[in-house]
């Protein structure tokens, strides 16, 4: 015997007050993985400049260091690794049926993880840029 739910549109994003934790944290993750994707686009073009020649992928490397907004765009890199990472951790951990109960509750735990390990490197990300 199956049983069906009403869960309406997925698109329907009027109805975000009454996401769950579980739904936010499928949004965030799909988010974060096609930011990862699109990262990893631009790193394959960054390395393509060493096809060239090592002073050409030199200076490439160094232009864009040298901008402060690449360091804030690498902070912010950082923050959708780490929380991919964690969420996809919390999800292995729910499809093996542990935790099932504290979902919500690992949601906000993995967001407060990210939250401080970024917080954490912000330092290091930016040392010499300011």
């Amino acid at each position: 015997m199956s049983q069906s739910y009403d869960r309406g549109l997925v698109e329907d994003f009027g109805r975000w007050r009454e996401f769950s934790a579980g739904m936010w944290a499928w949004i965030f993750h799909k988010f974060t993985g096609w930011v990862l994707i699109g990262y990893l686009f631009t790193h394959i073009a960054v390395l393509s400049t060493a096809t060239v020649g090592t002073t050409a992928y030199t200076n490439t490397i160094s232009g864009l260091e040298s901008l402060l907004v690449v360091r804030f765009l690498e902070v912010g890199l950082l923050a959708v690794a780490v929380f991919h990472i964690l969420n996809g951790l919390r999800l292995l951990f729910v499809d093996l049926g542990v935790g099932l109960e504290a979902q919500d509750k690992s949601f906000y735990a993995s967001l407060v993880l990210t939250g401080a390990i970024v917080v954490a490197s912000v330092p290091t990300f930016l040392a010499g840029a300011i």
